[in-house]
C-alpha cells in the first residue's frame, strides 16, 4: 500500500512537471529532443534501409544481404527498435504498414492499431463528478492501455509478401536481447528524465542502479525476459501473443496496475485481428502520394496538404522563404480543422475520405489563404451529408514517442513503416521485458461536445485517430520514387509534408530535406525550432497576426529518394538513426 502510495505521489509530481507542456494549442515534446548531430545521407544502387538507430539499421541491411525482401529486413528492423528505442514502438503497441509489391505494382496498406477494450465506453476518461480526468495523468497505468497490434500486423504481412521464415527475422533480435546492446545518449536523457521508471519493479532493475540513477552511456543492456518472448514468438506465431501465458500477464499486469487499472481481457486478445485496407492516395502535380486510410489521419493529411501547397507553386520559392513559410501554416491549420472532425475509426464512423482528398475541394481550402493576411478563425470543410450541426471538434492527447523505418531493397519492393506505443515508454508498464502501450489516450474525452457527436470518441473494441503517416510516392511511369515518415504525434503530418516539398519543390536530397528546420501550427501557435534560421522570420511572423514560439523538437524522419537509377537515403539528426545501403 505504502508503495503505491509513493507511486501515486510521483504520478503527481510528474503532472505538475508535464503541465507547462500543455498549452491551449496542445503541443507537447514527451520524448524531449537530442542534440543534432550532423549526417551524410547516403547514396546506394541496389537497396537502402533507413532507422532511427543503428542496430536496427544493421540488422535491416543484413537480412536483405541474405536474400530476404524489404518486409523481412522491417520486421527485424522493428524488433530491435523494440529493444534499443524501448520508449518509442515495440510489440506492446500498434504500427502501420505501406508495402510496394514490386513484381505486381501494387500498394499495400495493413492496420495494426490498438483496439480499445470490448468493456470500454465514451466515459473512460471522465471522472465520477463528470470531469475529464487530467490527460497527463490519464497516460500512466492500465486505463491508457488498447490492445497492442504490431505482432499481428507483422504476421499478416509477412504471410503475404515475406521471404524468409518468420522465425529467422527474430534471432537478431533475441541475439542482442542475450548478449547486450550499449545504452544511448539518447535513452540515457530520456531515463534520466523520467521520474516514474525508477520506481516501478520491472523497469528499475533492467535501466536503473541502486541509487535511481540510469546505467552509464555505453553500459552493455541485457533484455533476457525480452529474448525469452521473442523466442515464443518467433516459434509459435501471434497466438504466443494474444492467446498464451504472454496473454494472461498482459491483461494481469493492466488490470492489477497502482496507477489507473485498465479494462483488457484475455478475449480483447485473442479477437484482435489486423486489418488489410485500400491505401488513401491523392495527387500532387505528377506525383501519386499514398498512405494509410483511417483510423490514421496521417495519408488524408498530407494528402491535404500537399494539395492546398500545389496551389501555390513553392518550387519558384527557396526553402522556408517568408512565402512558402505562411502557406505552409496556413495548410497546416487547414488540415487540422478537418482532421479534428471528420476522421476517426472507419468500421465506427464513414469519414468523407474521398471528399477531402479531392483536389476540387482543396482548390477551395486553398483560395482561403491570403497574401496579406492569416486565417482568424479556421473551420472544417463541410460536405454533403456530414451536418456541422451534429459534428463537433475532437481534440486527442496523441505524444510523440514513436518511431519510422524506410527501406527499399534490390527487387524494388518498398517498405514505409510507422509504429509506437505512444507517450515516451507508454503506459509505463512492462511485461516480459517490454513495455505496453498508452494509445487509448489517443482518443478524444470528451464524447459530445456542445450537444454534438464527436467521431474520435471512445468506443467499445474501436481504434483512437492516428497521425502517423508512413508514405509511398509514385511517378507518373507507377514507379516507387520516394518514402518518408516520422515520429512526432500530430507533428508527424507536416513534418513529412516537409520531407515531401524539400525533395519534389525545392530538389533537395533527402538528407537536406529532413535537415530542413521544422516549423508546426496547432491553433494559432506558430512553433518554430529553436537555434535554426527559422528564428529570423520570428518578427515578420509575428507582424501578421501569428503567435509564436521557438522550440526543440524530437522528430524522426527517415526518407528514401530514388533518382537516375540511384537511392538516397536520409536520417533525422535529431535522433540516433541511420542510412545503410549498397
Amino acid at each position: 500500500m505504502i508503495k503505491n502510495k509513493f507511486i501515486i505521489l510521483t504520478l503527481l509530481f510528474m503532472i505538475s512537471w508535464t503541465k507547462t507542456l500543455f498549452g491551449a494549442d496542445n503541443i507537447i515534446i514527451p520524448e524531449g529532443s537530442s542534440e543534432i548531430i550532423e549526417k551524410r545521407g547516403t547514396v546506394a544502387s541496389n537497396f537502402i534501409v533507413t532507422t532511427a538507430n543503428p542496430y536496427a539499421t544493421n540488422v535491416g541491411y543484413d537480412i536483405i544481404r541474405r536474400g530476404g525482401n524489404a518486409l523481412d529486413a522491417a520486421i527485424a528492423s522493428q524488433l530491435i527498435l523494440n529493444l534499443v528505442e524501448p520508449q518509442s514502438s515495440g510489440i506492446g503497441g500498434g504500427a502501420f504498414i505501406m508495402f510496394w509489391d514490386n513484381k505486381n505494382k501494387i500498394l499495400h496498406s495493413y492496420d495494426g492499431r490498438e483496439t480499445a477494450p470490448d468493456s470500454a465506453n465514451p466515459y473512460l476518461f471522465i471522472d465520477e463528478k463528470g470531469e475529464i480526468i487530467r490527460r497527463s495523468s490519464a497516460i500512466i497505468g492500465g486505463k491508457s492501455v488498447g490492445v497492442p497490434g504490431l505482432i499481428r500486423v507483422l504476421e499478416l504481412a509477412h504471410n503475404k509478401h515475406g521471404k524468409m521464415q518468420w522465425s529467422e527475422l527474430f534471432k537478431p533480435a533475441i541475439n542482442l536481447s542475450s548478449k547486450g546492446f550499449k545504452l544511448s545518449p539518447r535513452l540515457f536523457k530520456l531515463l534520466k528524465n523520467n521520474k516514474i521508471l525508477p520506481r516501478l519493479k520491472d523497469s528499475s532493475s533492467y535501466f536503473y542502479q541502486p541509487d535511481g540513477q540510469p546505467f552509464p552511456i555505453g553500459t552493455t543492456i541485457i533484455n533476457k525476459p525480452f529474448a525469452k518472448t521473442l523466442s515464443k514468438i518467433s516459434k509459435h506465431g501471434s497466438k504466443e501473443f494474444y492467446i498464451g501465458s504472454l496473454a494472461k500477464e498482459i491483461v494481469e499486469k493492466v488490470k492489477t496496475s497502482a496507477v489507473n487499472p485498465g479494462l483488457i481481457s484475455i478475449d480483447d486478445l485473442k479477437s484482435y485481428q489486423a486489418i488489410s485496407r485500400k491505401p488513401i492516395c491523392g495527387k500532387y502535380f505528377k506525383y501519386t502520394v499514398c498512405g494509410p486510410p483511417p483510423p490514421s489521419s496521417g495519408g488524408i493529411g498530407v494528402i491535404q496538404m500537399l494539395g492546398i501547397l500545389e496551389n501555390f507553386n513553392l518550387n519558384r520559392t527557396d526553402p522556408w522563404s517568408l512565402e512558402a513559410l505562411k502557406v505552409f501554416i496556413e495548410a497546416t491549420r487547414l488540415m487540422f480543422a478537418d482532421r479534428e472532425l471528420y476522421i476517426a475509426d472507419p468500421d465506427f464512423f464513414l469519414t468523407p475520405a474521398k471528399q477531402l482528398v479531392s483536389r476540387e475541394y482543396l482548390q477551395k481550402r486553398a483560395k482561403l489563404i491570403q497574401n496579406d493576411s492569416i486565417l482568424k478563425d479556421v473551420s472544417p470543410g463541410k460536405f454533403r451529408g456530414y451536418p456541422l450541426k451534429s459534428l463537433s471538434k475532437g481534440n486527442s492527447l496523441e505524444l510523440q514517442s514513436t518511431t519510422h523505418i524506410s527501406i527499399i531493397d534490390n527487387e524494388g519492393n518498398a517498405v514505409s513503416m510507422t509504429s509506437s506505443i505512444e507517450a515516451a515508454f507508454g503506459s509505463h508498464l512492462m511485461v516480459r521485458g517490454f513495455f505496453l502501450n498508452n494509445q487509448l489516450t489517443d482518443f478524444s474525452y470528451k464524447p459530445i461536445k456542445e450537444g454534438k457527436i464527436v467521431a474520435n470518441q471512445v468506443e467499445s473494441g474501436k481504434r483512437p485517430r492516428s497521425s502517423m503517416a508512413p508514405i509511398i510516392i509514385l511517378d507518373e511511369s507507377n514507379e516507387v520514387i520516394a518514402l518518408t515518415g516520422s515520429a512526432g504525434g500530430p507533428s508527424i503530418i507536416p513534418l513529412v509534408t516537409k520531407s515531401i516539398i524539400g525533395l519534389l519543390d525545392w530538389s533537395l536530397s533527402p538528407q537536406d530535406a529532413i535537415n530542413l528546420p521544422n516549423v508546426l501550427s496547432f491553433g494559432s501557435t506558430v512553433f518554430l525550432e529553436k537555434g535554426t534560421n527559422l528564428e529570423k522570420k520570428k518578427a515578420k511572423l509575428l507582424e501578421m497576426g501569428y503567435k509564436v514560439r521557438s522550440i526543440n523538437f524530437a522528430s524522426g524522419l527517415h526518407a528514401i529518394y530514388k533518382k537516375d537509377g540511384k537511392l538516397f537515403g536520409g536520417a533525422d539528426p535529431r535522433r540516433e538513426g541511420k542510412v545503410r545501403g549498397d
